[in-house]
């Protein structure tokens, strides 16, 4: 019976968390999806308006409307990672389908000789990242798992990463979590399972050493990413005269994210102890966040326009919970017990994402097409994890403005219609948001697609790519294992709009 309450008790358990720069790059950007007519312009949308995902960008864009409409998005997401570690390659792909757009927009045209000449109220719903992702990394390495306990064990007593006579181990993780944190833990995991040896047997040792035997050993990584980030969006814009559009919208975001790492290892010395490890961690992350932003659209003439916009901080509140499991050669035989039933609760924390700034400025050749382009600059340095009064928050958010430095995004689009027919394409570049491009490289994509317009309603295909090396690591701490990535993500996707 205590077995099957013990899920039920962790519940209440809660240990100061580990939350790291991984964390707030995770919910600072924001992927280019939307309508399928956005994503095929490369999200250059900021002097143009006239587009419900064009909200993100600007929200005077609804202003720019003519009609009431409403507009619905499905995109198949295709993931192609090349992970590169201990000199082998690795390629994983994955599909998956989603709606990751619906809204609609009701412009209400002034009946009087006012110069405010329309008003426009606009809702809309975007997946502004799908965390749908796997990739595997397999090679050689002469840094081994048993490293990782080592770097939490030293210094810790053995004591406590005994268990109690008539103990159960997976009580025994739990206190130790709630009471001792994270790193305690991650000792008791790497002695229960015979990874690390005490010097000394007594309880007041602080000293350990790693019964792995190797040169190199061959290890298996296995990450799999699922979950979104979406927003909520409820916009208002007006025109004033015949030149000016000024619009506001509040953003209300819902975060859930599920991360699955599996590490296999072999391959040490013949007289090795420790013959194999294998180590799993879930992650399971969910919150919400809120995000207001202001725009203003000018037309300079009739082929010119202008636009800028602000895009406010993000304050997201998030919790996590974490699973772990291990297995070894030399484990205890009640080993399997602390497995992905057994919860980690952290307490809640918030994360501050940096306000963005955004200058637009398009060409309009009457209804023959237009060319429009997009600069946002965002400052990755000013994100926080909060409270700030956390040390453990302090020392990561000093780290996070050491390590991180300006984003500047570019984003050109262009459209031409013949008759029903528009033809689109688009291009985006992204700088790194580390100031050091090894951790994360610039991001390119682009983009193409096609509308045909027929009476009130329009049908939209778009094709954009994106490309981004990024080195992984494996763990948040411990050691920096980690595989170089190169990420190739496609998108199809597929939207309807009826005017009204």
């Amino acid at each position: 019976m205590k077995r099957v309450l013990t899920f039920i008790m962790v519940l209440a358990c809660t240990f100061a968390s580990a939350q790291t720069i991984d964390d707030v790059l995770r919910y600072s950007t924001e992927d280019l999806q939307g309508t399928a007519r956005f994503q095929a312009m490369g999200g250059a949308f900021g002097a143009l308006g006239g587009d419900l995902s064009a909200l993100n960008i600007n929200p005077a864009g609804s202003a720019v409307f003519n009609f009431s409409e409403i507009a619905i998005t499905g995109s198949n997401y295709h993931r192609n990672n090349d992970a590169l570690y201990g000199n082998n390659l690795r390629n994983t792909t994955i599909n998956s389908l989603d709606f990751n757009q619906v809204g609609g927009v009701f412009v209400f045209n002034s009946s009087d000789n006012s110069p405010w000449k329309k008003i426009a109220l606009a809702v809309n719903y975007d997946l502004v990242q799908n965390f749908d992702n796997e990739y595997i990394a397999s090679g050689t390495t002469a840094v081994g798992i048993d490293n990782y306990f080592l770097n939490f064990a030293q210094g810790e007593p053995l004591g406590p990463l005994r268990t109690q006579q008539g103990e159960y181990i997976e009580d025994a993780y739990l206190d130790i979590g709630a009471n001792l944190g994270y790193s305690a833990q991650q000792a008791f995991l790497g002695f229960q399972s015979g990874i690390i040896e005490p010097t000394d047997d007594t309880d007041q040792n602080t000293s350990y050493f790693s019964n792995a035997q190797y040169g190199n050993v061959n290890q298996r990584f296995l990450q799999n990413t699922s979950g979104y980030n979406s927003k909520f969006t409820l916009n208002f814009a007006s025109q004033y005269r015949e030149d000016l559009y000024l619009g506001a919208s509040i953003n209300f975001h819902n975060v859930l994210y599920d991360r699955i790492t599996y590490l296999d290892e072999e391959g040490y010395d013949v007289d090795s102890p420790i013959q194999y490890i294998s180590f799993d961690n879930y992650l399971h992350t969910e919150g919400y966040g809120f995000s207001f932003s202001l725009g203003a659209i000018a037309k300079v003439n009739e082929a010119i326009r202008i636009g800028g916009s602000y895009q406010s901080p993000t304050w997201y509140r998030l919790t996590d919970d974490t699973s772990q499991r291990i297995n070894t050669n030399l484990a205890v035989p009640d080993i399997d017990f602390i497995n992905f039933s057994i919860v980690n609760l952290y307490e809640e924390y918030r994360i501050k994402t940096p306000e963005k700034y955004t200058g637009s400025v398009a060409l309009v050749f009457g209804q023959d097409g237009l060319i429009s382009l997009d600069y946002s600059y965002q400052d990755m340095s000013k994100a926080e994890l909060r409270p700030t009064s956390d040390p453990s928050f302090s020392a990561e958010n000093n780290y996070i403005s050491e390590t991180l430095g300006a984003v500047n995004s570019y984003r050109i689009g262009g459209e031409y219609r013949i008759e029903q027919v528009s033809l689109r394409a688009g291009y985006r570049f992204e700088e790194s948001p580390y100031e050091n491009s090894d951790f994360i490289g610039d991001l390119n994509g682009f983009s193409a697609g096609i509308g045909y317009n027929f009476g009130p309603n329009r049908v939209d295909l778009a094709y954009s790519r994106t490309e981004q090396d990024v080195n992984s690591y494996f763990f948040d701490g411990g050691i920096d294992s980690a595989a170089l990535i190169n990420r190739i993500n496609t998108n199809i996707s597929l939207g309807y709009t009826l005017k009204f």
